[in-house]
């Protein structure tokens, strides 16, 4: 791993990111993987390196203007260049498979993977999205006055006061990963998030199924009234308890609900807010840009960078 600086051309400026250098002369997978809500390049990476490691890959982990507590960060349009350079400068610097360009987050890191899957579709082979906040206002909403309000004076740090700025709502629509979406139904994407999420952890697993409702087809949407006894109940409704499949790249958590629709999916597991970068990058591993998307379960791995995420 080394810590380097890359050029961003919306400011030019010098923005600090760590990488990872694949081994050998052939051109090798890149992964753009994404800090989470409070950090910076600086922290949650050692999963990802170990990832990259043992599957020989190239890797950038920027710091994409930071927390996201700042009108620079939170999916800003700094944030839209600094994640097109880190790509750009990797392709430069490195011998990247233009084939196998992959984007992987949680958290906030997942929420600007949904972001950027939906901004720039034509960068990214496959995109894995973990516990990701989908609308910037409702999360907001969710957080304010409650255990999480530190979420919301972050925003708050972002947007302004709400009845301060008559813009704050646009404003965080626009910097929303469910106002985008649309954009990325050609995308590989694979959403995945703890049942017990926005309970023990931050941010509640609607967030994961509005997005996952977004990219879907009409038909195959999950209802409004099973995502509300899901968030309350921190169980499946019985209309949708046999869409459950045992997947062995999740360690021996059980896998409550999986669904996929077009060329999206959805898995919530038994867990809170938590990324599984073995398992993510397992499922990435097997998507190659041209190629039909490879859904199937995986095989037991390791348990590489299980993530209890708290911010």
């Amino acid at each position: 791993m080394q810590k380097i600086e890359y050029p961003c051309k919306i400011d030019a400026s010098m923005q600090p990111a760590v990488v990872h250098f694949a081994t050998g002369d052939e051109a090798r997978p890149l992964l753009v993987a994404l800090h989470t809500w409070s950090f910076d390049e600086n922290g949650d990476s050692q999963g990802y390196e170990e990832c990259c490691a043992k599957h020989n890959w190239n890797m950038i982990f920027p710091k994409f203007r930071g927390p996201n507590s700042t009108p620079e960060a939170c999916c800003s349009e700094y944030v839209v260049s600094d994640l097109e350079d880190a790509v750009s400068y990797m392709k430069l610097v490195s011998n990247v498979d233009l084939d196998r360009v992959y984007l992987t987050g949680g958290s906030g890191g997942g929420m600007c993977a949904l972001y950027m899957a939906g901004r720039r579709p034509d960068l990214w082979t496959a995109v894995s999205a973990w516990c990701p906040i989908s609308d910037l206002l409702a999360w907001y909403k969710q957080c304010n006055g409650t255990r999480c309000a530190c979420y919301a004076r972050h925003i708050e740090g972002v947007l302004g006061k709400p009845e301060q700025n008559e813009r704050f709502a646009q404003e965080a629509r626009m910097r929303s990963p469910l106002t985008w979406l649309q954009n990325a139904l050609n995308v590989p994407l694979d959403i995945s998030t703890g049942i017990h999420d926005g309970h023990t952890g931050s941010v509640p697993v609607s967030h994961a199924f509005n997005a996952f409702n977004t990219l879907a087809l009409p038909d195959d949407r999950i209802r409004n009234d099973y995502i509300d006894y899901i968030v309350e109940k921190e169980q499946i409704p019985e209309p949708l308890q046999g869409e459950n499949q045992q997947d062995p790249s999740f360690m021996e958590r059980t896998v409550h609900f999986r669904r996929q629709s077009r060329n999206a999916r959805i898995t919530i597991f038994e867990g809170t807010h938590e990324i599984f970068c073995a398992t993510a990058c397992h499922w990435l591993s097997k998507q190659v840009r041209g190629k039909k998307i490879d859904w199937q379960q995986g095989d037991k791995i390791a348990a590489t960078g299980n993530t209890a995420l708290t911010k």
